[in-house]
């Protein structure tokens, strides 16, 4: 089959846990169909990130460094890991189904032709991989032909490789074939927050319709949040309606999460939401509606006003 590529997604010289998932995901893939796992680090400065990923135990790191790398723009990093999939003899490339995943890997299938799968949340000994449709309500079984394949992961269905290995690096030298209309890199927002990252949070509350307005999302539902040391989420009805920003949605066109603790606040619980948190180790739903679908998930459920029960509960929390 070849080798398995992954590709090591970063930030401000750090390596987010989703790129440990998909080392994670890779070996996996390794073990049961052959070749071996190769981490690839691309950027316009590499500085320490090569030693980082080298921790994370694949079997080799190699890294591209090329200034036309600075920004990850997704066109011109999927051509660069074009040249790296060949440069190694990659048959699988594997991808966290992160945002940026998701921007790179249908890009580089075109390019290299490559049969794709994605959100992937099993491998199977065959070769076929394991994905859901119809917001998790099924799943299907891949098959994808061809001498290169490409997966990006569900970050929520495989272990995060430990940090406990020390890899050899390589330093590769690729010509980048850049795109004829590339995009420009015009300005990057970020928004910042002292609070855990969502789809890393070992604790997440979030917010539904039923808060009503911004405001509340501020006075009500963020003690609870901050008294949890959680992350805070919500749901597309809160999104949509311009409660909070579209970074905090979760469901199934939003992010997907698995933390410990999920407490869902005037959520009515629909199928697309459900599809981003039903994974979650323990749920507890607070909603006025003793009908809502929520409640056929949740661990705990509290028929309960939002704005009674969430403040008391913030009390005996703080």
């Amino acid at each position: 089959m070849g080798n398995v590529l992954i590709f090591a997604e970063h930030a401000h010289g750090e390596l987010p846990k989703a790129t440990a998932i998909a080392v994670g995901a890779g070996k996996e893939a390794a073990q049961k169909l052959g070749g071996d796992t190769i981490l690839a680090v691309l950027n316009n400065t590499i500085g320490g990130l090569a030693e980082r990923a080298a921790k994370l135990g694949a079997t080799k790191v190699v890294t591209v460094e090329n200034p036309a790398l600075e920004h990850n723009m997704a066109d011109v990093t999927a051509a660069a890991l074009g040249e790296v999939a060949k440069a190694v003899d990659a048959g699988l490339i594997v991808f966290a189904a992160t945002t940026l995943g998701k921007e790179i890997a249908p890009r580089l299938a075109a390019a290299l032709e490559a049969a794709t799968a994605s959100d992937v949340t099993g491998i199977n000994d065959d070769g076929t991989f394991v994905r859901p449709m119809y917001a998790g309500s099924a799943f299907a079984t891949v098959e994808l032909k061809g001498d290169r394949k490409i997966i990006s992961v569900r970050t929520t269905a495989f272990e995060p490789a430990a940090e406990d290995g020390s890899s050899p690096i390589e330093a590769l030298s690729v010509d980048i074939p850049m795109p004829g209309n590339p995009a420009e890199f015009v300005s990057q927002a970020e928004t910042k927050s002292d609070r855990p990252v969502l789809t890393e949070a070992n604790r997440v509350v979030a917010g539904g319709r039923g808060l009503k307005n911004a405001e509340n999302f501020t006075t009500v539902l963020e003690p609870l949040v901050d008294a949890l040391g959680a992350a805070m989420g919500a749901s597309r009805a809160a999104v949509d309606a311009g409660y909070v920003p579209n970074d905090l949605q979760v469901g199934q066109t939003g992010k997907v999460v698995a933390p410990a603790l999920y407490i869902a606040v005037g959520i009515s619980g629909a199928i697309q939401h459900l599809a981003g948190m039903k994974d979650s180790k323990v749920i507890v739903a607070i909603n006025k509606d003793a009908e809502a679908p929520i409640f056929s998930v949740a661990d705990y459920g509290l028929v309960a006003d939002l704005f009674e029960a969430v403040p008391e509960m913030t009390g005996k929390i703080a």
